[in-house]
């Protein structure tokens, strides 16, 4: 018989006395990570805004921005998962966080579009890093039967995290220049630094794997290329042509050579064996599926709020309080659900409730009140802290504890590239969308500036500045062009939500009898082995 978890006298007393404190240190590292992607939220249109005011991004470039952190973050979390497991996941995490602070410094500085994304692809070099040891630190401080506890706290840290950056963005665009959403990491990644130190202790892998330089090459080279090839489109607003499906296709082969090489690789990045479990699996593809919903969303939210509704960054930030607080509320007390109703049904109701929400921005106009806005907001908060916090423990508790930096890389590798392509499907559908719904509306425009003019909401109210009197026509169908841009891509990203229930109503285990949890945690522990 396997035993099913590590003997609580592998956990010195000195470092269990401290655990709640070190949780602490772990989520304010989270922190930082998940801070920076919330405040860029608030900050999107700020920098689409041509100089001096931002860097006159257009969306592609805006795209390109947040997806070239998501996919070198993706990228590389499982290496950087293996070399914690290998050299120690305190020294990983001090390392991720100076690189992280570093590139915020540069991203602050930039001077234009092309090195903001450079810049930002350096943070995640950093933050690939922070994430999985995070995790990883907190499975090795914590005994089995309290990591589901601590594991909701940690899922509500995003939430504090998601309640802090937009507010914190929203102030600091009302006071400085667009650049302090990303110098303001750099005081935090110190104080960050400074508690890691003292409090967080080392931990290993005695047996830790290799390193796959050739699995890391082949994910990043195939990720790119497949949301290139899809934020292309969205620009064109034409997939068939020939550069977009070339390089579609060209990503998903890279890909498919990806998967056949890690199947037969002695040390692959990614160890298939692991999605034969089924429930495994389904809590992967759920969380993946969450964030391709909710970051897609996010994206055109934002734009809503400020250019149709003509609300400030800081302004932004507040109206986002409602998911942050449900988020905090939910996550920490999603564990005592599950108890009672088991993860198949905590996590499928959680997507529904998700899909729901989503589905419920097709109603949304010029107009419309915006306390229901907040009402959205709060039950998408809550829909999302009943999936994150139930499928993180699975997956967390499907492998044995010495190998928690990978069980957390692969959950953050999948909730990664679910962003990463949500943000380019329908960040893409958004912009083919709004170019077919404005492109009979341009007429007013000269010839030259009609291509730009129909890039998105930001560009059509650039060029409308620019004309005048007589740009002020344009106003009203820009708002119109992106209210039924936003329904549709609103209605893509419930479809997905609701692909991801009903994964979950297959998949997931319901609550389990007394009889039957310590089969399934031995069944877990053997997956791993």
């Amino acid at each position: 018989m396997t035993t099913p978890s590590v003997p609580a006298s592998r956990i010195p007393e000195a470092v269990h006395r401290r655990r709640w404190a070190i949780l602490g240190v772990l989520m304010l590292s989270l922190l930082i990570v998940v801070l920076d992607n919330s405040i860029l939220n608030v900050a999107i249109k700020t920098i689409s805004t041509p100089a001096p005011t931002g860097l006159g991004a257009t969306q592609s470039e805006l795209e390109w921005a947040i997806n070239a952190y998501t996919l070198v973050f993706a990228g590389l979390l499982f290496t950087a998962g293996l070399l914690g497991d290998r050299i120690g996941r305190k020294k990983v995490l001090l390392g991720g966080l100076v690189v992280f602070g570093i590139g915020s410094a540069l991203a602050a500085e930039s001077g234009s579009p092309t090195q903001l994304i450079a810049f930002r692809a350096l943070m995640a070099l950093g933050a690939a890093f922070v994430m999985p040891a995070t995790l990883a630190v907190l499975m090795n401080v914590f005994e089995r039967e309290e990591q589901p506890k601590a594991i909701g706290i940690w899922a509500g840290g995003v939430g504090l995290a998601i309640a802090i950056g937009p507010i914190t963005g929203g102030v600091l665009l009302d006071h400085f220049w667009w650049g302090s959403v990303f110098l303001i990491n750099v005081p935090i990644v110190l104080l960050a630094l400074a508690l890691m130190i003292w409090l967080v202790p080392d931990s290993r892998d005695p047996k830790p794997g290799r390193v796959d330089p050739i699995g890391v090459v082949l994910s990043v080279v195939g990720l790119v290329l497949l949301v290139y090839g899809i934020i292309e489109g969205g620009e064109l607003a034409d997939f068939t042509a020939p550069k977009v499906l070339s390089t579609i296709i060209a990503g998903v082969l890279v890909l498919a050579g990806f998967v056949w090489f890690e199947k037969r690789s002695d040390h692959p990045s990614i160890d298939v064996t692991y999605f034969k479990n089924k429930v495994f699996s389904a809590a992967i593809a759920a969380i993946a599926l969450v964030f391709f919903a909710l970051m897609g969303v996010t994206f055109f939210s934002v734009f809503y709020t400020q250019s149709v509704r003509g609300y400030s960054p800081l302004q932004t930030g507040l109206l986002m309080l409602p998911l942050a607080a449900a988020q905090m509320i939910f996550a920490p007390r999603a564990r005592l659900v599950v108890e009672r109703f088991g993860n198949k049904v905590t996590t499928g109701v959680g997507l529904l409730l998700l899909a729901g929400t989503l589905a419920a921005f097709a109603g949304f106009e010029a107009d419309t009140p915006i306390w229901l806005l907040e009402v959205v907001f709060f039950l998408m908060g809550t829909g999302m802290a009943h999936v994150m916090t139930p499928t993180s423990v699975v997956i967390m508790q499907a492998l044995p504890r010495e190998k928690a930096g990978s069980a957390s890389a692969l959950s953050n590798t999948f909730r990664q590239v679910g962003g990463a392509l949500g943000i380019a499907v329908l960040g893409s559908v958004l912009s083919t969308a709004y170019r077919n719904g404005i492109e009979g509306k341009l007429g007013l425009v000269p010839p030259a500036l009609r291509d730009t003019a129909g890039e998105s909401i930001e560009a059509t109210l650039g060029v409308a500045e620019k004309l005048g009197a007589q740009g002020k026509a344009l106003v009203t169908p820009a708002n119109d062009a992106f209210l039924h841009a936003m329904h549709v891509t609103a209605l893509c990203g419930a479809g997905v939500a609701i692909i991801g229930a009903v994964v979950a109503f297959l998949f997931l285990p319901g609550k389990p009898t007394a009889r039957q949890e310590g089969k399934e945690e031995q069944e877990l522990v053997v997956v791993g082995e």
